[in-house]
């Protein structure tokens, strides 16, 4: 945490940050001899107003690091607290893609194949993980800061009742897609995410679809969610070997 940061602890003991403007990535790394290659960032929702870091985070990139993968929780900029200068599609999403870039920059330190890395979000961090992967680069060879010269590819995505889902418009490029949401979300999130699986499917991009019948808006992963939606993580892993980016 940095000076500048603030940070709110709920009644259930759940931790949210806001006021980030020096964006930074967590790592949460598995030992070497359980390390599968596999990277996935993580991004908190919050509504771009504050970040829910303690279920759509770091609960996450801890199951995720205990299961093989590596973890990054991402503290991005934030569009919509009061009186922030930052828009999405430019301060927030810069984060985004400099933290893939970074993760990319330092693989063979950190034990990862380049060539599996992904990233999923909660609410508005899917937001954020939709536009990242419909907006890659290839990076600049000829940038003086050698991150810069990584590329911001993601290999796959996982979107957790993404906000602005009418935004999601794949393309037969698309990076696969795990897509999960709630009956009881609202209807633009999960009628929308619905949807947005049909545009998917409609464009010739791999997608898979998990609406689960309770759960309401901003589930996450806490040892209290109910089963069915409780899993939903498993299904990911699940979903994440079926697909070769776990191996």
């Amino acid at each position: 945490k940095t000076a500048t940061e603030t940070m709110t602890k709920s009644a259930s003991g759940e931790l949210s940050v806001a006021s980030i403007h020096n964006p930074s990535i967590t790592p949460y790394l598995p030992s070497r001899d359980k390390a599968n290659g596999t990277a996935i960032l993580v991004i908190p929702g919050g509504g771009h107003r504050m970040l829910a870091i303690t279920h759509e985070g770091y609960n996450v990139a801890e199951w995720l690091r205990d299961h093989g993968i590596a973890a990054f929780v991402l503290k991005h900029r934030l569009a919509r607290e009061a009186e922030s200068t930052y828009k999405i599609d430019v301060e927030s999403l810069a984060d985004t893609q400099r933290a893939i870039r970074i993760i990319r920059s330092r693989a063979k330190e950190w034990n990862i194949d380049a060539s599996r890395i992904g990233a999923i979000g909660f609410s508005a961090g899917g937001e954020l993980v939709s536009m990242a992967a419909a907006k890659p680069d290839s990076g600049s060879a000829t940038a003086t800061d050698p991150i810069d010269r990584e590329p911001s590819v993601l290999q796959f995505q996982a979107l957790v009742y993404p906000g602005r889902s009418g935004d999601i418009q794949p393309t037969k490029e698309s990076p696969p897609a795990f897509l999960a949401a709630s009956y009881t979300d609202r209807q633009d999130i999960s009628e929308g995410l619905a949807e947005a699986y049909l545009r998917f499917k409609r464009a010739g991009a791999v997608a898979e679809l998990h609406i689960y019948s309770t759960g309401g808006h901003g589930f996450g992963l806490r040892a209290s969610n109910k089963r069915p939606v409780g899993n939903w993580i498993v299904r990911f892993e699940e979903w994440l070997k079926e697909s070769g980016f776990v191996k």
